[in-house]
């Protein structure tokens, strides 16, 4: 019989966010603690497999403070019938200071400036209705232009210009939701459901799909990227053990990014490129690709085949561990927010790969709301830290050190065992990953996902087509 937890897995966005809510609670103070130690030990150059993997309480249901990703749209919308205009009061709507006022039924007045609302007319002469592209000549528009006539509808507000006759018409919902004077909404409050961040103890719940779901439907494949959005991966299972059914799979969510290690991998640990990922050798915790400007957004594992020891899989939660991090080393939490960091990728003859801007913090931030948006972490493709300043050096060092010491701490780890047949997918700007070593033969296939390209997909199979033109 399915656990709570896996219910709430199985729902659909809209109402799995409520029922998170309603779930988190009296759960927590019902659980039990069983957590068991997991036998592994880090250091910041080597990986010891884990004696067993971890199997304990579900304790992770946990929102968390940061946002990966912010958007404009309001995630679940008010389908209320509640109008947004008293369509008998005369006096709602004026014009006055080059503005046009609208009072909403709270009797909040909401300001627009003339030439703003000009220039957002999304009539078919001004916007095109399939390419959501604006058509109107902002810089055709007077800087003077007023309304000839406001003309309140049932719906929303009819506009004709005084330089052209222009006819704009501007649903009361959208001028609600677009309100800048005042905001009426918060045009950065976090699209979908809230992130769950979480510890080793979501082994025992682990955020799961079937192929055939995902394959067969588009309410599969909005249930696995969903898993992603909120807990920052998900497995798949029940995947045929091939390279082809593992690339369709990848195709799925996007086309494939293709880089300097190719498009999609099928790989061993026989040096086929110059990174550490094609050895043998322990992996610690990493995201990939820092050295790209933009960090592939997505990645994807599938193990075809091994036939020796070793090899169990890391993840860890960035979000948690900054979470964790800002809590316990405050001041560490802002130096690797603040100095930047180089890398490089230059394992390849003809391959020679820095980022732009060349060097980038570890925890970087939406620059408007604050919110901690992406982890840029891979200690061995750092390069020569000769852009510190004297004074920053041991404060740098010292901010790493705090850094590992939460990114090894066992509570954080997430140990399991891929596989045949079972795929993982993750967020590279939130979870690292790593790995024990292994001997050997150890095949696996894989692919990158481009991050907007994800977010798109995840965006349109999770909102409906009207709320996000409305949003625009």
């Amino acid at each position: 019989m399915a656990t709570p937890t896996t219910a709430l897995r199985r729902l659909l966005p809209s109402t799995r966010s409520a029922a998170l809510q309603q779930l988190t609670t009296p759960r927590k103070a019902a659980m039990s603690t069983k957590a068991t130690s997991i036998a592994a030990r880090t250091t910041s150059t080597s990986l010891q497999m884990p004696a067993a993997l971890i199997r304990s309480r579900p304790a992770f249901l946990q929102q968390t403070c940061y946002a990966t990703q912010r958007y404009y749209s309001s995630g679940t919308r008010d389908k209320s019938s509640q109008p947004l205009v008293d369509q008998k009061d005369k006096s709602a709507v004026s014009v006055a200071d080059k503005k046009v006022h609208l009072r909403w039924i709270d009797g909040t007045t909401s300001r627009f400036h003339s030439f703003w609302l000009r220039d957002h007319c999304h009539c078919p002469e001004c916007y095109h209705t399939v390419t959501k592209q604006r058509l109107v000549n902002t810089f055709k528009i007077p800087r003077d232009v007023k309304p000839k006539s406001v003309t309140p509808t049932s719906t929303g507000l009819e506009v004709v210009w005084d330089h052209d006759n222009h006819k704009s018409f501007y649903s009361y919902s959208w001028l609600n939701k677009h309100s800048y004077d005042p905001k009426i909404r918060d045009p950065y409050k976090p699209e979908g459901a809230a992130k769950v961040t979480w510890d080793n103890s979501i082994a025992s719940n682990l955020p799961e799909v079937a192929y055939k779901d995902v394959m067969e439907s588009d309410k599969g494949l909005a249930a696995w990227l969903d898993n992603i959005h909120v807990y920052g991966f998900s497995f798949v299972s029940g995947v045929p053990v091939s390279t082809e059914a593992t690339e369709e799979l990848a195709k799925r969510i996007a086309f494939i990014r293709e880089t300097h290690y190719g498009g999609f991998w099928d790989f061993t640990s026989d040096l086929g490129h110059g990174d550490t990922a094609y050895t043998d050798i322990a992996l610690g915790s990493h995201t990939d690709t820092t050295y790209f400007t933009d960090p592939a957004g997505l990645q994807m594992f599938h193990l075809l085949h091994h036939d020796g020891e070793g090899g169990l899989n890391l993840l860890v939660d960035g979000f948690h561990c900054a979470k964790v991090l800002k809590e316990q080393y405050p001041e560490s939490y802002k130096t690797l927010s603040k100095i930047s960091v180089p890398s490089h990728s230059a394992g390849d003859a003809a391959t020679h790969i820095v980022p732009s801007p060349r060097h980038n913090p570890i925890l970087n931030h939406d620059q408007v709301t604050k919110d901690l948006v992406q982890i840029r972490f891979n200690n061995d493709d750092r390069s020569t830290l000769d852009h510190l300043d004297a004074d920053q050096v041991e404060a740098f060092y010292s901010a790493l050190f705090d850094w590992n010491k939460v990114l090894t701490d066992e509570k954080h780890m997430l140990w399991t065992k891929f596989q045949p047949g079972r795929v993982v997918i993750f967020d590279n700007w939130r979870c690292l990953h790593g790995r024990s070593s292994f001997t050997g033969k150890r095949r696996m296939c894989g692919a990158y996902t481009n991050w907007d390209d994800y977010r798109s997909r995840w965006r349109t199979l999770n909102t409906s087509a009207e709320q996000l033109a409305e949003d625009l």
